[in-house]
């Protein structure tokens, strides 16, 4: 892009930006707002309370009263799967398994049924 459409580019989009502010100027509801807030500084000014103490006090439990993230507290880690060790008698392999997905034991399992259960060495 050359420079001289990159200018023009910006000079567009400057004057809608400024169209934009122009009709928030005229904005009834910005200007109620605007009125609020230099009125409300004005008056913690007056007593010489600041915006933290004032959300304190109107909030005791908000954000700085609060205790630390919860949601750390309540993640818990799933217990360790504990270590089965299967034999079998007619072979005298071993399989050693946090979990049933092996591929041995699950050969086992479908040849010779629950009877794999009784081969549990414990």
């Amino acid at each position: 892009m050359s420079r001289l459409a990159e200018f023009r580019k910006l000079e567009q989009q400057l004057a809608a930006q400024l169209a934009e502010l122009e009709t928030l100027k005229n904005d009834s509801g910005l200007k109620k707002e605007i009125e609020f807030e230099t009125k409300l500084r004005d008056l913690l000014g007056e007593y010489g309370f600041s915006l933290k103490e004032i959300v304190g006090i109107l909030d005791p439990q908000g954000p700085s009263g609060r205790q630390s993230a919860p949601v750390a507290a309540e993640k818990k880690t799933r217990k360790a799967r504990a270590m089965k060790v299967y034999k079998n008698p007619l072979t005298g392999e071993v399989v050693e398994t946090k979990g049933g997905n092996h591929k041995l034991l699950k050969a086992w399992k479908g040849q010779f049924g629950d009877e794999v259960e009784n081969w549990l060495v414990k």
